[in-house]
């Protein structure tokens, strides 16, 4: 799919409010796999995803661009908050669905893709949209290489994450 220059401003405009929103920022408090945070994981995880979505001809990427930066958007540290601890993997998606209604206007497709990005640990809540799916298999794709990488290099992988989401086509 080839996008046209306007396709691709819009995305990149959309991309850039929610980088520099207040209420995402909140998400660089919340770490994730090794070395990561929910901001960064997020970002990494609505670059790729637009990425095989044009690449595969595939979904609304307006809704696959927001449903994956919204996908981990729960905002709590689950190893800290002991209650949290044992439910987190199964609850946070509708955690994180109540928190983008509360915060942003969402719509049923998004919602979707925020509810079902944890298939197959929530087996009842298969991805059944292509936008969904695409989100699915980039968040496995991104949280394994977060996972893969050593602890040692934290602070230098943190600016090369950090460096690697400004802009949504690069």
């Amino acid at each position: 799919m080839k996008l046209s220059i306007e396709e691709k401003q819009e995305l990149e405009n959309i991309y850039q409010s929610f980088l520099h929103d207040e209420k995402i920022m909140r998400m660089k408090d919340v770490p994730m796999h090794r070395g990561s945070n929910c901001y960064v994981h997020s970002f990494r995880v609505a670059k790729l995803s637009i990425k095989r979505a044009i690449r595969h001809f595939k979904g609304n990427l307006k809704h696959i661009l927001i449903g994956a930066i919204l996908h981990d958007y729960y905002l709590y540290d689950w190893r800290v908050e002991k209650d949290k601890k044992s439910k987190h993997l199964k609850s946070h998606p509708r955690t994180a669905i109540k928190n983008a209604e509360n915060d942003f206007e969402i719509d049923e497709d998004i919602k979707n893709i925020i509810k079902t990005h944890m298939w197959p640990i929530n087996f009842k809540d298969f991805p059944s949209s292509k936008e969904a799916r695409i989100v699915t298999l980039a968040d496995k794709t991104i949280a394994f290489k977060e996972s893969m990488t050593s602890k040692k290099f934290k602070a230098k992988r943190m600016d090369k994450y950090l460096n690697k989401i400004t802009n949504l086509f690069d």
